[in-house]
């Protein structure tokens, strides 16, 4: 009786109003419901897999296959760089000054020793005249020197003359030697005094002439960075006025080759070019030099080659960015198959094969009967190809996968060069496997 109390007091007005109503009994009709359905929906799931499933568990295996064939091969590499004049000079003015006039433009063709600017000149003028007058006052006083020089040395004689007849004492005869030595060094003193005025005359006339910029090379000015009335210091480094390129006639193209491609470069292999501006033009070329040095960017390691450009038409210009092929090697008559020939791993059969049908794998069980087993090929990996290794393909006899043993010759990226005494134009060899339904 308590034990009724207590129920009707937990559970309320809310109960006794459900029950009522008859809410209880509709939410048991709708579970019923659900629990039958589902019921229902996973018989007919399992009657479907029974019926479509296949008998023997094991699934029919197609091959892939392609012909082996002949043909010429080619090996090639490929990498970017630019465009660069075979000679490219930075012109300079190596002191400072204002810039008077600008003889030449952007594209103009100079020749060797040719007045590419001027710088004022004043300044630098009234210097040469004053070392100059410096110059001739060094030379008076030699001049001057020899004369007491010449005076100390007659001296020094009358008094040895005196002195052996007896008629000057023996400090007479040392005062007169004495000045006769310093008259020797003051005309050898004034003499490097005009070595140094001669010295100081050539530098300031050596850097006269360097307000006369001028050309090193015969070539053509690529970039002018100058203008008249401009200032140029030159304190800490040389500033650049010009660049000028040697005969565009003639360029290099310099490219960056992979580590793993520079085994195969060499000077002398030849190749071909293209640059955006000529889409469809290819133009000739050919390694001239390989760099040992290498180049870091960001943990790639590339190495620069040079190869020879042509440029008769002048339709290529400095600092084009060009895609060049390298030719490494060639090969007539070449016996070929693809990549995927050499890669390939026939499947293994299945291990349950030969057990009784009741227990093999995936019959048992739903999770069995709604995964379908494929015998994927996992043995073919994606593992690169070398020159001079030995490999195997795989051809069909009477319906099975035989191996041939290969050694792979040249590689060019999709199909490999084989080597073997069975292996022949025409021959199907398997590059891959499907499961069939």
């Amino acid at each position: 009786m308590t034990d009724d109390r207590a129920t009707e007091k937990n559970t309320g007005p809310s109960a006794e109003m459900a029950k009522t109503l008859g809410l209880n009994e509709h939410k048991r009709n709708v579970l019923g419901r659900y629990k039958w359905h589902t019921a229902v929906g996973v018989a007919f799931l399992i009657l479907v897999l029974l019926v479509f499933r296949p008998g023997s568990g094991v699934e029919e295996v197609n091959f892939r296959t392609a012909p082996v064939i002949r043909g010429d091969l080619t090996v090639t590499v490929t990498a970017t760089g630019t465009i660069q004049p075979l000679n490219q000079v930075d012109v300079g003015a190596e002191i400072s000054g204002l810039i008077k006039a600008v003889h030449v433009d952007f594209n103009d063709e100079v020749t060797l020793g040719q007045k590419l600017a001027t710088m004022d000149k004043d300044q630098l003028s009234a210097r040469v005249r004053q070392t100059e007058a410096q110059l001739i006052s060094a030379f008076a006083r030699v001049e001057e020197a020899k004369a007491s020089e010449l005076e100390a040395r007659n001296n020094l004689k009358r008094s040895e003359s005196l002195h052996k007849k007896g008629n000057v004492s023996e400090q007479t005869l040392d005062n007169s030697s004495a000045a006769h030595a310093r008259a020797l060094a003051v005309l050898a003193s004034v003499k490097a005094q005009v070595t140094v005025a001669e010295a100081n005359l050539a530098a300031d006339e050596t850097n006269l002439a360097k307000t006369d910029i001028t050309a090193p090379i015969d070539g053509i000015v690529l970039t002018r960075q100058v203008e008249p009335g401009q200032t140029v210091a030159a304190s800490l480094q040389t500033p650049v006025l010009f660049t000028l390129a040697e005969d565009l006639s003639a360029m290099k193209l310099v490219v960056d080759i992979d580590e793993a491609d520079i085994g195969q470069v060499k000077e002398g292999q030849i190749g071909f070019f293209s640059v955006d501006a000529y889409a469809g033009r290819v133009f000739p070329s050919s390694i001239t030099s390989v760099r040992f040095a290498p180049k870091d960017d960001g943990g790639v390691v590339t190495y620069e080659a040079l190869l020879s450009v042509d440029n008769s038409d002048l339709a290529l210009r400095p600092g084009m960015t060009a895609t060049a092929t390298i030719t490494t090697a060639t090969r007539t008559g070449a016996v070929m198959v693809p990549y995927a020939a050499l890669r390939f791993t026939p499947p293994r059969p299945p291990k349950d094969e030969e057990q009784p049908a009741a227990n093999r794998r995936g019959a048992p069980g739903l999770m069995g009967m709604m995964m379908p087993r494929f015998n994927r090929n996992r043995g073919d990996r994606q593992t690169p190809l070398q020159v001079g290794a030995l490999g195997r393909v795989w051809v069909i006899e009477d319906g099975r996968p035989m191996p041939i043993q290969v050694e792979v010759g040249l590689l060019d990226g999709e199909s490999a060069e084989v080597i073997a005494d069975g292996i022949a134009e025409g021959l199907k060899v398997i590059i891959g496997v499907q499961a069939a339904n």
